[in-house]
């Protein structure tokens, strides 16, 4: 049993992120294939993610080395473009309700060519399944990225029975164990967690893989540089004016 310490977590989190890496390898390419060929055709790659899950959407959306062609969908979205009552975002149980998806779909408005990534390390919440669900009816690729082991283990908290992965034409497992804590405790539990991480490494590896294939291609990607950086700006302003209205994070 590991003990309790940043250098044991920093062990089994290295084992780990070598295991995640080579194993998604493959659908890490599927996955960059369809967004490169989304964003080459003049569309745009939607995020979402509930919970801790949305770092994973940050990942992909609005960051310094990231696609410029990319837009976090969050729950927040209902309150700061949808109308709705800013104590809406103070029930614990928001992403757990299947109703709010079809809101955060509309306030999205996405384009017919747009691909999808929602990421839920459980995979059973009803605002993500029904989300999903909702993608697909209306044609998007979609991509998951979840915890096989941990989704395996759980009952949907949708209606339907279903998960998150049962939508998804690619789905992308972060390795996380159940529950997510990776570290044992001498009294039972665990601590530390893994998904933030190991979604950061999936998230980044994708972008790496359609950077790649649109260089390939002879495709200038539209890849943003840092705000804080000399010139960052200017760089940045010019290349979301191509989406504009599509996209609605600036880079930090």
């Amino acid at each position: 049993m590991s003990s309790v310490s940043a250098a044991a977590y920093l062990d089994v989190l290295q084992d780990l992120m070598a295991r995640v890496s080579a194993s998604q390898a493959p659908l890490v390419d599927k996955a960059a294939a369809l967004i490169a060929e989304a964003i080459t055709a003049g569309g745009v790659l939607q995020a979402f993610g509930s919970g801790h899950s949305e770092a994973f959407a940050l990942e992909l959306s609005g960051r310094a080395g990231g696609l410029v062609a990319a837009n976090r969908i969050e729950l927040r979205d209902l309150v700061l473009r949808g109308g709705a009552e800013p104590d809406v975002l103070t029930d614990p149980l928001l992403e757990r309700d299947p109703g709010v998806a079809r809101r955060l779909y509309e306030l999205a408005a996405p384009h017919p060519r747009d691909v999808f990534v929602i990421a839920s390390n459980s995979g059973v919440n009803g605002s993500i399944v029904e989300f999903a669900a909702l993608v697909k009816a209306r044609g998007h690729a979609l991509i998951a990225v979840t915890s096989a082991e941990h989704s395996g283990r759980m009952a949907s908290r949708h209606p339907s029975g279903l998960h998150l992965a049962d939508h998804a034409d690619i789905v992308l497992d972060n390795g996380a164990p159940y529950g997510d804590a990776i570290i044992p405790l001498r009294d039972g539990g665990h601590v530390c967690g893994v998904s933030s991480i190991t979604g950061a490494l999936l998230a980044q590896q994708i972008v790496a893989e359609v950077v790649r294939r649109m260089e390939e291609s002879g495709v200038r990607p539209p890849v943003y540089l840092s705000a804080n950086a000399q010139g960052g700006d200017e760089h940045n302003r010019l290349l979301e004016e191509r989406y504009d209205g599509r996209i609605r994070r600036t880079t930090r």
